[in-house]
Protein backbone atom coordinates (compact mmCIF):
# COMPACT_ATOMS: atom_id res chain seq x y z
CA UNK A 1 0.00 0.00 0.00
CA UNK A 2 0.96 3.65 -0.28
CA UNK A 3 1.38 5.08 3.22
CA UNK A 4 2.16 8.61 4.37
CA UNK A 5 3.83 9.28 7.73
CA UNK A 6 3.26 12.55 9.60
CA UNK A 7 5.78 13.16 11.04
CA UNK A 8 9.12 11.32 11.21
CA UNK A 9 10.12 12.05 14.76
CA UNK A 10 11.94 9.25 16.54
CA UNK A 11 8.78 7.13 16.78
CA UNK A 12 7.21 8.21 13.49
CA UNK A 13 10.34 7.44 11.49
CA UNK A 14 10.54 3.97 13.02
CA UNK A 15 6.87 3.31 12.22
CA UNK A 16 7.54 4.40 8.65
CA UNK A 17 10.55 2.11 8.41
CA UNK A 18 8.47 -0.79 9.74
CA UNK A 19 5.75 -0.13 7.16
CA UNK A 20 8.37 0.03 4.43
CA UNK A 21 9.95 -3.24 5.60
CA UNK A 22 6.51 -4.84 5.34
CA UNK A 23 6.49 -4.05 1.61
CA UNK A 24 4.70 -0.71 1.42
CA UNK A 25 5.69 2.51 -0.33
CA UNK A 26 6.12 5.05 2.48
CA UNK A 27 6.46 8.82 2.10
CA UNK A 28 6.64 11.93 4.22
CA UNK A 29 6.36 15.69 3.61
CA UNK A 30 9.49 17.77 4.20
CA UNK A 31 7.89 21.22 3.80
CA UNK A 32 8.37 23.16 7.03
CA UNK A 33 10.10 20.30 8.82
CA UNK A 34 13.48 20.39 10.56
CA UNK A 35 16.85 19.08 9.42
CA UNK A 36 16.57 16.45 12.16
CA UNK A 37 13.28 15.22 10.66
CA UNK A 38 14.89 15.09 7.23
CA UNK A 39 17.79 13.04 8.59
CA UNK A 40 15.47 10.58 10.34
CA UNK A 41 13.33 10.20 7.23
CA UNK A 42 16.36 9.52 5.06
CA UNK A 43 17.72 6.96 7.51
CA UNK A 44 14.30 5.23 7.51
CA UNK A 45 14.22 5.14 3.71
CA UNK A 46 11.09 7.30 3.41
CA UNK A 47 10.34 9.00 0.10
CA UNK A 48 9.98 12.77 0.29
CA UNK A 49 6.67 13.91 -1.20
CA UNK A 50 7.62 17.51 -0.50
CA UNK A 51 4.27 19.01 0.49
CA UNK A 52 1.32 17.84 2.53
CA UNK A 53 -0.86 18.07 -0.57
CA UNK A 54 1.44 15.81 -2.56
CA UNK A 55 1.69 13.29 0.27
CA UNK A 56 -2.08 13.15 0.68
CA UNK A 57 -2.66 12.76 -3.05
CA UNK A 58 -0.29 9.79 -3.20
CA UNK A 59 -1.36 7.94 -0.04
CA UNK A 60 -4.04 5.36 0.66
CA UNK A 61 -3.29 5.49 4.39
CA UNK A 62 -1.93 8.45 6.37
CA UNK A 63 -0.52 7.72 9.83
CA UNK A 64 -0.32 10.62 12.29
CA UNK A 65 2.46 10.36 14.90
CA UNK A 66 2.84 13.75 16.56
CA UNK A 67 2.75 15.41 20.00
CA UNK A 68 -0.76 14.96 21.46
CA UNK A 69 -1.55 18.65 21.50
CA UNK A 70 -1.14 18.73 17.69
CA UNK A 71 -3.37 15.72 16.93
CA UNK A 72 -6.53 17.66 16.06
CA UNK A 73 -4.80 20.34 13.99
CA UNK A 74 -2.76 17.79 12.04
CA UNK A 75 -5.90 15.80 11.23
CA UNK A 76 -7.52 19.03 10.04
CA UNK A 77 -4.54 19.83 7.83
CA UNK A 78 -4.69 16.39 6.21
CA UNK A 79 -8.41 16.77 5.52
CA UNK A 80 -7.93 20.33 4.23
CA UNK A 81 -5.40 18.92 1.76
CA UNK A 82 -8.16 16.76 0.28
CA UNK A 83 -7.45 13.36 1.81
CA UNK A 84 -10.17 10.74 1.30
CA UNK A 85 -8.36 7.56 2.39
CA UNK A 86 -7.78 5.98 5.82
CA UNK A 87 -6.42 8.29 8.51
CA UNK A 88 -4.72 6.59 11.47
CA UNK A 89 -4.47 8.74 14.59
CA UNK A 90 -1.63 6.91 16.35
CA UNK A 91 -1.05 9.59 18.96
CA UNK A 92 -1.07 9.45 22.77
CA UNK A 93 -4.42 11.19 23.19
CA UNK A 94 -7.48 10.91 25.39
CA UNK A 95 -10.52 9.01 24.24
CA UNK A 96 -12.31 12.34 23.82
CA UNK A 97 -9.54 13.68 21.59
CA UNK A 98 -9.45 10.44 19.61
CA UNK A 99 -13.18 10.64 18.93
CA UNK A 100 -12.88 14.33 18.05
CA UNK A 101 -10.19 13.49 15.49
CA UNK A 102 -12.40 10.73 14.09
CA UNK A 103 -15.19 13.26 13.71
CA UNK A 104 -12.96 15.67 11.80
CA UNK A 105 -11.92 12.91 9.44
CA UNK A 106 -15.26 11.20 8.91
CA UNK A 107 -17.28 14.40 8.54
CA UNK A 108 -15.13 15.13 5.48
CA UNK A 109 -15.86 11.71 3.95
CA UNK A 110 -12.55 10.04 4.81
CA UNK A 111 -12.20 6.98 7.07
CA UNK A 112 -10.70 6.96 10.55
CA UNK A 113 -8.81 4.36 12.57
CA UNK A 114 -7.81 4.95 16.18
CA UNK A 115 -4.29 3.83 17.08
CA UNK A 116 -2.17 3.55 20.20
CA UNK A 117 1.55 2.71 20.17
CA UNK A 118 2.98 0.87 23.17
CA UNK A 119 6.72 0.29 23.35
CA UNK A 120 9.88 2.07 22.19
CA UNK A 121 10.67 3.20 18.63
CA UNK A 122 10.59 0.16 16.37
CA UNK A 123 14.10 -1.22 15.86
CA UNK A 124 13.51 -4.95 16.36
CA UNK A 125 10.67 -7.44 16.47
CA UNK A 126 8.73 -8.06 19.65
CA UNK A 127 9.25 -4.69 21.34
CA UNK A 128 6.49 -2.46 19.99
CA UNK A 129 2.79 -2.85 19.28
CA UNK A 130 0.34 -0.70 17.36
CA UNK A 131 -3.14 -1.25 18.78
CA UNK A 132 -5.97 -0.40 16.39
CA UNK A 133 -9.72 0.11 16.68
CA UNK A 134 -12.29 1.09 14.10
CA UNK A 135 -14.08 -0.31 11.08
CA UNK A 136 -10.94 -0.16 8.89
CA UNK A 137 -8.55 -1.50 11.54
CA UNK A 138 -8.00 -4.76 9.65
CA UNK A 139 -6.91 -2.87 6.51
CA UNK A 140 -4.32 -0.93 8.49
CA UNK A 141 -3.13 -4.04 10.34
CA UNK A 142 -2.59 -5.86 7.04
CA UNK A 143 -0.25 -3.10 5.88
CA UNK A 144 2.16 -3.89 8.73
CA UNK A 145 2.00 -7.67 8.43
CA UNK A 146 5.45 -9.19 8.16
CA UNK A 147 7.22 -6.12 9.56
CA UNK A 148 8.79 -5.39 12.92
CA UNK A 149 5.77 -3.46 14.25
CA UNK A 150 3.04 -5.78 15.50
CA UNK A 151 -0.41 -4.40 14.65
CA UNK A 152 -3.21 -5.69 16.92
CA UNK A 153 -6.94 -5.07 16.50
CA UNK A 154 -8.92 -4.56 19.71
CA UNK A 155 -12.37 -3.77 18.33
CA UNK A 156 -14.52 -1.51 16.18
CA UNK A 157 -15.25 1.12 18.84
CA UNK A 158 -13.63 4.50 18.15
CA UNK A 159 -11.26 5.47 20.97
CA UNK A 160 -10.58 1.96 22.29
CA UNK A 161 -6.95 1.92 21.14
CA UNK A 162 -6.35 5.34 22.68
CA UNK A 163 -8.03 4.23 25.91
CA UNK A 164 -5.62 1.31 26.16
CA UNK A 165 -2.67 3.63 25.54
CA UNK A 166 -3.90 6.01 28.25
CA UNK A 167 -4.27 3.19 30.77
CA UNK A 168 -0.82 1.82 29.99
CA UNK A 169 1.04 5.14 30.06
CA UNK A 170 -0.86 6.24 33.16
CA UNK A 171 1.24 3.69 35.02
CA UNK A 172 4.56 3.63 33.16
CA UNK A 173 5.13 7.36 32.65
CA UNK A 174 2.92 8.48 35.51
CA UNK A 175 4.70 6.34 38.08
CA UNK A 176 8.10 7.47 36.77
CA UNK A 177 7.10 11.10 37.35
CA UNK A 178 5.87 10.25 40.86
CA UNK A 179 9.13 8.50 41.77
CA UNK A 180 11.13 11.47 40.49
CA UNK A 181 9.06 13.84 42.63
CA UNK A 182 9.51 11.56 45.67
CA UNK A 183 13.29 11.62 45.24
CA UNK A 184 13.19 15.42 45.08
CA UNK A 185 11.03 15.63 48.21
CA UNK A 186 13.42 13.35 50.09
CA UNK A 187 16.32 15.64 49.16
CA UNK A 188 14.46 18.75 50.36
CA UNK A 189 13.57 17.09 53.66
CA UNK A 190 17.06 15.65 54.18
CA UNK A 191 15.89 12.03 54.29
CA UNK A 192 17.13 10.71 50.95
CA UNK A 193 19.69 8.30 52.45
CA UNK A 194 17.14 6.94 54.92
CA UNK A 195 14.55 6.55 52.16
CA UNK A 196 16.97 4.65 49.93
CA UNK A 197 17.92 2.38 52.82
CA UNK A 198 14.27 1.61 53.51
CA UNK A 199 13.57 1.02 49.81
CA UNK A 200 16.47 -1.44 49.69
CA UNK A 201 14.90 -3.31 52.61
CA UNK A 202 11.26 -3.31 51.60
CA UNK A 203 10.99 -2.17 47.95
CA UNK A 204 13.75 -3.94 46.06
CA UNK A 205 14.67 -2.29 42.77
CA UNK A 206 12.82 0.99 43.37
CA UNK A 207 15.99 3.04 43.81
CA UNK A 208 17.38 1.90 40.48
CA UNK A 209 14.02 2.29 38.80
CA UNK A 210 13.54 5.82 40.10
CA UNK A 211 17.01 6.86 38.90
CA UNK A 212 16.66 5.25 35.49
CA UNK A 213 13.15 6.61 35.01
CA UNK A 214 14.21 10.18 35.72
CA UNK A 215 17.33 10.06 33.55
CA UNK A 216 15.85 8.13 30.63
CA UNK A 217 12.74 10.29 30.46
CA UNK A 218 14.39 13.69 30.78
CA UNK A 219 15.03 14.21 27.06
CA UNK A 220 11.42 13.17 26.27
CA UNK A 221 9.77 15.14 29.08
CA UNK A 222 8.63 17.88 26.69
CA UNK A 223 6.46 15.27 24.93
CA UNK A 224 5.24 13.53 28.06
CA UNK A 225 3.72 16.67 29.59
CA UNK A 226 0.98 16.80 26.96
CA UNK A 227 0.42 13.06 27.23
CA UNK A 228 -0.14 13.35 30.99
CA UNK A 229 -2.76 16.05 30.34
CA UNK A 230 -4.54 13.71 27.94
CA UNK A 231 -4.46 10.92 30.55
CA UNK A 232 -5.87 13.28 33.18
CA UNK A 233 -8.70 14.19 30.81
CA UNK A 234 -9.42 10.51 30.16
CA UNK A 235 -9.67 9.79 33.91
CA UNK A 236 -11.94 12.79 34.47
CA UNK A 237 -14.22 11.84 31.56
CA UNK A 238 -14.69 8.46 33.25
CA UNK A 239 -15.64 10.11 36.55
CA UNK A 240 -12.25 9.46 38.14
CA UNK A 241 -9.80 12.02 39.59
CA UNK A 242 -7.32 13.40 37.09
CA UNK A 243 -5.09 15.08 39.64
CA UNK A 244 -2.55 12.24 39.66
CA UNK A 245 -1.57 12.97 36.09
CA UNK A 246 -2.00 16.72 36.27
CA UNK A 247 0.84 16.51 38.78
CA UNK A 248 2.85 14.28 36.46
CA UNK A 249 2.33 16.83 33.67
CA UNK A 250 3.79 19.50 35.95
CA UNK A 251 6.84 17.33 36.66
CA UNK A 252 7.51 16.78 32.95
CA UNK A 253 6.88 20.44 32.11
CA UNK A 254 9.59 21.44 34.59
CA UNK A 255 12.01 19.11 32.78
CA UNK A 256 11.15 20.25 29.25
CA UNK A 257 14.44 22.12 28.86
CA UNK A 258 16.23 18.77 28.60
CA UNK A 259 14.66 18.16 25.18
CA UNK A 260 16.92 15.94 23.05
CA UNK A 261 19.79 16.17 25.57
CA UNK A 262 22.57 13.62 25.12
CA UNK A 263 23.95 12.23 27.39
CA UNK A 264 21.08 12.26 29.87
CA UNK A 265 21.47 14.48 32.95
CA UNK A 266 22.38 13.00 36.29
CA UNK A 267 19.62 12.58 38.86
CA UNK A 268 21.06 15.29 41.09
CA UNK A 269 20.80 17.79 38.23
CA UNK A 270 17.24 16.70 37.44
CA UNK A 271 16.21 17.23 41.06
CA UNK A 272 17.80 20.67 41.11
CA UNK A 273 15.92 21.59 37.96
CA UNK A 274 12.62 20.35 39.41
CA UNK A 275 13.08 22.34 42.60
CA UNK A 276 14.40 25.52 40.94
CA UNK A 277 11.54 25.64 38.44
CA UNK A 278 9.00 25.30 41.23
CA UNK A 279 10.06 28.41 43.11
Amino acid sequence: MKIGILHPGEMGASVGAAARAAGNAVSWASAGRSDASRRRAEEAGLEDAGTMEALVAGSEIVVSVCPPEAARSLAGSVIDAGFQGIFVDANAVSTETARSVAGIVEDAGARSVDGGIIGPPVHQEGTTRLYLSGAEASTVASAFKGGMLEALIIGDRPGSASALKMCYAAWTKGSAALLTAIRALAVVEGVEDALLEEWNISQHGIEARSTAGARNNAFKAWRFAGEMQEIAATFEAAGLPGGFHQGAADIYTRLAAYKDCDPPPELTEIIETLLDSGT
